[in-house]
């Protein structure tokens, strides 16, 4: 049942034309009428059928406005590496010990990152940490020896970008409080990222097929495509 805050909210807003961001974002905002800091949000239908194959997107992406979000991130290093994950900003560190922690079911972090030489121990936790999305990954960076450099990303504001069976993705570009600069910025990093995907997977046609934006308790819009200064 729709609350008395959502009914005051436009109605079929998804049959509306579609309109670039910069020209959405205002209204995305107006709709943003809880009390707290709404985040916005990105999604995207993509051409996922391809005729010899499937396409499957999992990829990073460094927003250049941030998140807005404070990530907690884990690392499952050697002990000689362990003051480096520390003073780059970890907020758990550990090695064999944690790793048991975690077999036992305490995952009290949203992003873990592993070195290459532990990763062997880790791997057997994939039942654990697949199905929350928690598992390193190289292709993410969350699998590295430079733990520094994984840790300022993870901090200052990365995104993942992941695609359902249907096709679906769904990633935030930032709050209601960000300026609309920001917020354009890294809308354009997403559709950079995506558009390199486009590439490694040799899709024919089109990989975005419809982009709608909205914010966690608001109403969705379609999005023109094409890059936004």
């Amino acid at each position: 049942m729709s609350s008395k805050r959502f009914k005051k909210l436009p109605n079929n807003t998804t049959e509306l034309p579609a309109e670039t961001i910069d020209k959405l974002l205002s209204v995305v905002k107006k709709n943003c009428t809880t009390k707290f800091d709404e985040s916005v949000d990105l999604s995207f239908q993509i051409n996922n059928k391809q005729k010899k194959s499937e396409v499957n997107i999992r990829t990073v992406v460094n927003l250049p406005g941030g998140t807005g979000k404070k990530v907690k991130v884990a690392v499952v290093c050697e002990e000689s590496k362990s003051s480096d994950a520390k003073s780059a900003g970890a907020d758990i560190v550990g090695s064999d010990e944690f790793i048991e922690k975690i077999k036992g079911g305490e995952m009290n972090f949203e992003k873990l990152i592993c070195t290459p030489s532990m990763m062997i121990k880790l791997s057997k936790l994939g039942k654990v940490l697949g199905p929350k999305g928690l598992m390193p990954n190289p292709k993410l960076g969350t699998v590295t020896d430079d733990i520094k450099k994984a840790i300022t990303d993870a901090k200052s504001g990365q995104a993942e970008i992941r695609n359902d069976k249907d096709g679906n993705i769904g990633v935030s570009i930032g709050k209601k409080s960000f300026s609309d600069d920001k917020l354009i910025k890294n809308f354009n990093a997403i559709l950079e990222t995506l558009e390199k995907e486009k590439s490694n997977n040799t899709v024919k046609g089109d990989l975005i097929r419809s982009a709608f934006i909205t914010s966690t308790m608001g109403v969705s819009y379609r999005i023109k495509l094409g890059k936004s200064i």
